[in-house]
């Protein structure tokens, strides 16, 4: 019997769903009852983008070559100058593509 068709794999499925769902609707519905966000949670709230962002970078940098450390470090300096995050992106992106051009072959 193949894993797609046992019953226990589609409730883990059907659970996952669910879960991540909710998990979603939740934030919406939470705000949409609370009318004065208090400060802390405010402050938490607007945390998450830059602790999404770290998910995002720190494997990449820790785990990748020396030229995305290279583009990453490039794009942190630039994002500290500029407040849009496209001089950012084209930043670290043309310092990869210079690097791998180039440098690496």
């Amino acid at each position: 019997m193949s894993d797609f068709t046992n019953d226990h794999m589609i409730l883990v499925i059907f659970g996952a769903a669910v879960a991540t769902y909710l998990t979603r609707i939740a934030g919406y519905v939470l705000l949409s009852v609370v009318s004065d966000i208090p400060p802390r949670a405010e402050a938490a709230l607007n945390a998450i983008p830059a602790a999404v962002l770290t998910t995002l970078v720190a494997p990449a940098f820790y785990a990748g070559g020396w030229e995305g450390k290279l583009a990453i470090a490039a794009a942190l300096l630039t994002g500290l100058r500029f407040k849009s995050p496209l001089p950012m992106i084209a930043v670290g992106w043309s310092v990869v593509m210079v690097c791998r051009y180039f440098i690496i072959g």
